[in-house]
């Protein structure tokens, strides 16, 4: 059974950092290209970044791009979103999603199964 599971949200002030991260169980991230999105209330979920299977090669929302980092841990079977300069419009509740496409993407319509979110609330 596919499941992910996010953690290390929270409060945190404008300009400063956070690593949020995802456990993956029942499928292998060497297998899987899997990314984050992010949604706020009333809007669609949208792809901040998303990285591939075994080569490191990772997209970013032109947003994100430059403050954001992706990365994972094939052997324990994690990811991870490095944050840094956070703004307020980087509040939302992240999720860290897997796709069966075999391109990077992040179009939310392609990734198939979802974690329960972590909520980042970037404020003074």
């Amino acid at each position: 059974q596919v499941q992910l599971v996010e953690s290390g949200g929270g409060l945190v002030q404008p300009g400063r950092a956070l690593r949020i991260s995802c456990a993956a169980s029942g499928f292998t991230l060497d297998s899987y290209i899997i990314g984050w999105l992010r949604q706020v209330p009333g809007k669609e979920r949208v792809g901040v970044a998303c990285i591939g299977t075994t080569d490191g090669s990772a997209v970013y929302a032109s947003s994100v791009r430059g403050r954001l980092t992706i990365s994972k841990d094939n052997v324990k079977n994690m990811v991870f979103l490095e944050m840094n300069d956070l703004k307020p419009e980087d509040t939302a509740v992240y999720y860290c999603a897997t796709t069966l496409s075999v391109q990077l993407t992040l179009n939310s319509g392609n990734y198939i199964a979802w974690g329960q979110g972590t909520q980042v609330t970037v404020s003074s």
